[in-house]
Parts: C-alpha cells; sequence; structure tokens
C-alpha cells in the first residue's frame, strides 16, 4: 500500500478531494485575488438565512453570536448550539470549516490506516465517527484564535473611514436585505456589509456609495451611484 492508495482510498478519497479543494481556492484568492460569486441574501433583523452564498462572502465570512441567535428571546435550537460551542461563530466561517475539515481527515486516515480498513464497511464507520473527536480537537484548535481576530477587526474595518466612498455590490439588496459590498482602500480589497438607504432594489454588480454607518456599527448604508 503506498500514501496515494491510502489517501485517495474509498473510505478517505472525499475528504482528501474536499481538503485540496478548500486549499487550492484559498492559494488561488490569496495569489489571484479571483471571486467566484453566487448570491449572498440575509435579513438584517432575522436570524441568519442565506437563500444563496458568495463563495468570497463564506471565505470571509463571520457568522456573529447575536446573528446565529437573533433577537428572539427563546431556546437555541441545536445548530445554533452546535455553530457557537464548536467556534462556527465569531471567527471566518471557511477558517474553521477547512480545520475541521483537516483534523476529522487526520484522524480517519490515522484510524484507517491501522485498522487496515481504508476499502471496508469498518472504514466507513471509523469515516462518519472520527467528525464528532474532530469537532472537539478544533475547538481547543480554533479557540486561541478568537481573540486574534476579534482584535484584527477592531484594528481593520472599524478604523477606517468609509463613509463617501464607492464600491461593488456582490449580491442583490432591497428592505431589510443585508449584501456584501467589495471597495478598495489604499489599493487594499474590503468586505464589507450594507443595507439600501432607503430600502430600494439594488442589483450585485452594481458601483454604490457608502451613505452613512448603522448604529451598532455592524453594517453601512447604500446608495446606487449615478
Amino acid at each position: 500500500m503506498t500514501l496515494y492508495d491510502l489517501v485517495f482510498s474509498e473510505v478517505n478519497s472525499p475528504l482528501t478531494v474536499l481538503l485540496i479543494a478548500l486549499t487550492v481556492y484559498r492559494v488561488v484568492t490569496m495569489l489571484f485575488g479571483l471571486d467566484f460569486d453566487f448570491d449572498l441574501d440575509f435579513d438584517a433583523d432575522a436570524s441568519y438565512d442565506a437563500t444563496g452564498v458568495d463563495i468570497e462572502d463564506l471565505a470571509n465570512m463571520e457568522l456573529k453570536d447575536k446573528t446565529i441567535v437573533g433577537k428572539q428571546k427563546r431556546a437555541l435550537k441545536w445548530w445554533q448550539i452546535v455553530l457557537i460551542y464548536f467556534n462556527f461563530s465569531e471567527l471566518p466561517f471557511l477558517f474553521t470549516l477547512t480545520s475541521w475539515i483537516f483534523f476529522w481527515w487526520i484522524i480517519t486516515i490515522t484510524a484507517t490506516f491501522y485498522t487496515h480498513s481504508y476499502e471496508n464497511t469498518f472504514g466507513l464507520i471509523i469515516f462518519f465517527i472520527a467528525m464528532i473527536p474532530a469537532l472537539f480537537i478544533n475547538k481547543i484548535f480554533t479557540t486561541p484564535f478568537k481573540a486574534f481576530f476579534k482584535q484584527l477587526n477592531r484594528k481593520g474595518e472599524s478604523a477606517l473611514d468609509l463613509i463617501g466612498r464607492k464600491g461593488t455590490l456582490l449580491s442583490n439588496i432591497s428592505g431589510n436585505k443585508l449584501g456584501s459590498v467589495k471597495l478598495f482602500v489604499e489599493s487594499d480589497p474590503i468586505n464589507i456589509y450594507a443595507k439600501s438607504l432607503n430600502g430600494e432594489q439594488i442589483n450585485r454588480d452594481t458601483e454604490i456609495l457608502i451613505i452613512k454607518q448603522s448604529k451598532d456599527k455592524k453594517f453601512y448604508f447604500i446608495k446606487s451611484y449615478n
């Protein structure tokens, strides 16, 4: 058995391919700044509800605890508890996802190697069971990064004066829907969340003008730039 046979076996190949895809995406976007867009729409006054996904938004998205829970004073659903407990909130989503997939892959590779089960039913059982300890290992690994990213965000977007700047809307918005806006500050690309100033429809790829920041400083109000 070679290393190739192990990592691309029937049991291990799904995680191997997924991990390679995530790694390639991050490298390509860092080196070339390529964007692969789908629409991302969610309600500013409700819990997160994506009707489509902008992959760049997903890579940079941070699910806030308040966004997951929403304003409703009621018991959390199981998936909300999972997201918060395992650090899929308050960190860039793709960062947490990629590290979880990596630990899941390592555990599965190691276990199937020592049990010689990388091509049988027992290996599939290991595959599914391994995601649980991987979540806990990932929680331990990612927890120190929460303070780092929180400090990074505080020194980043919040320290910039974005009012009056122009950008490009990456998703359709109207009413209370939030969308993602891409703009450049001193040649550096920045993504922010924005809401239509008067609630009118603004389509993706429209050049926009940033008018003001919301009172809670979580998003900006924009209008089309003509």
